[in-house]
């Protein structure tokens, strides 16, 4: 199943997106709590291209491809904007109290693992969440 979005990057349309996610989510396997970290994580990723790579033009292209595979689910976060090092994204240190500086430790605790491809304009964001293995009772 793939299911796909392309929204403007309008603050507005997170709304939108988030609730495009929880009916993709909704028939598969995650307790209610993976499905609102991941919608979480999305949101975050999301606010991220907003804010780093549109520099808060709220005209511009974003496009996600949600897609179940047997094993997992796979979101493919595409922008068309600036693009960052891939290794230089931290998040700030846990133990550090102020605002901000939590949404790359967010993302990578919602999602098994967190890919930055970055293209010849822009940046593919694909983040891969397996399902659980729960006993069965």
């Amino acid at each position: 199943m793939k299911r796909e979005i392309e929204f403007a990057s309008h603050p507005a349309n997170l709304s939108l997106v988030r609730d495009f996610v929880r009916q993709f989510l909704k028939p598969l396997d995650f307790t209610e709590a993976e499905k609102d970290l991941l919608i979480l994580g999305l949101d975050e990723a999301c606010t991220n291209v907003i804010r780093y790579a549109y520099h808060h033009q709220s005209d511009q292209l974003i496009t996600l491809l949600c897609e179940q595979r047997r094993d997992r689910v796979v979101f493919h976060l595409r922008d068309y904007g600036t693009q960052c090092d891939p290794g230089q994204l931290q998040g700030r240190p846990l133990d550090l109290v102020q605002p901000g500086g939590l949404g790359i430790h967010l993302i990578r605790r919602a999602f098994d693992s967190v890919d930055y491809n970055l293209k010849k304009r822009g940046t593919e964001l694909v983040l891969c969440k397996e399902f659980s293995r729960r006993p069965s009772t």
